[in-house]
């Protein structure tokens, strides 16, 4: 019996990689999307919402602390964050959309104090010319950077909210991994 695919399928986001391949390699005609439709590279929250209905679904019912989202319009200017996600994971729709409603609460209040980037990433965790050296075990993984420098990151969930969590890294009254996993 000849297999068309392979696939290996995850309990999570995180682990080893998920793999489709048909008669070898996966390829694709379109290097923005993955093999099997995911977003890889930058993408914005227009992009995942128009292409990918359940995470308009899931951003549309997300909760989020208003007021950290208060507090990280005002956190001192400067920081770089990337948020690295997989719009195949469960995990990054649940966080990153709670993230996307915290920033547009900061918008309404002002311009954000920070650069951030939205960073798809395939079943691999790797999006090519964004995940070299960073690495990515588990999305999503968001990052902040303070003159080019790691104060920190967030991994996978966040037990306070990622939203408090970011606010904590950006304001430096945290630093390192802050993950609601054990093994990290």
């Amino acid at each position: 019996m000849r297999w068309a695919a392979l696939v290996l399928l995850l309990a999570a986001c995180g682990g080893g990689a998920t793999h489709v391949a048909a008669h070898g390699a996966p390829s694709t005609a379109d290097p923005h999307h993955g093999p099997n439709g995911e977003i890889v590279g930058l993408t914005t929250r227009d992009e995942i919402e128009r292409e990918l209905p359940a995470w308009r679904d899931a951003i549309a019912g997300a909760t989020y602390d208003a007021d950290a989202a208060e507090h990280l319009a005002a956190v001192v200017p400067g920081a770089e964050v990337d948020v690295f996600l997989g719009t195949w994971c469960g995990d990054s729709r649940r966080e990153v959309s709670r993230l996307f409603r915290a920033l547009e609460h900061v918008a309404s209040i002002g311009p954000l104090p920070f650069t951030i980037r939205f960073i798809g990433v395939d079943r691999a965790k790797t999006a090519p010319g964004f995940t070299e050296g960073v690495g990515l075990r588990y999305v999503p993984t968001i990052v902040v950077r303070r003159e080019g420098v790691e104060v920190g990151r967030i991994v996978e969930s966040a037990p306070d909210g990622v939203d408090r969590s970011l606010l904590a890294l950006l304001d430096d009254s945290r630093t390192g991994v802050i993950s609601g996993r054990s093994d990290l």
